[in-house]
């Protein structure tokens, strides 16, 4: 069975988080999005930004996050925006 931190982006620190907030395996990341998972990050990790949003992407998506289309990191950034949190 394939861990969290067997996804790209996703390290030990990372990891613990996810756990925290109840999310304990790749099913459940990808099941959750990373929009919805970051929401939930935000009550455990108030420095939680758009970088860590965009790892989730990645990590959902099986890349680097630096890879995720342009127009993708565009609309994680509007989601941001949208619900006033901080970058």
């Amino acid at each position: 069975m394939q861990q969290l931190r067997d996804l790209p982006n996703i390290g030990t620190i990372a990891e613990n988080k996810l756990r925290e907030v109840g999310i304990e395996t790749p099913e459940q990341l990808k099941t959750i999005g990373a929009e919805q998972t970051f929401t939930r990050l935000k009550t455990v990790d108030k420095g939680a930004c758009l970088s860590m949003l965009c790892a989730l992407e990645g990590a959902i998506l099986g890349i680097r996050w630096h890879q995720l289309p342009k127009e993708r990191k565009q609309e994680l950034k509007e989601f941001l925006n949208m619900r006033n949190i901080q970058q």
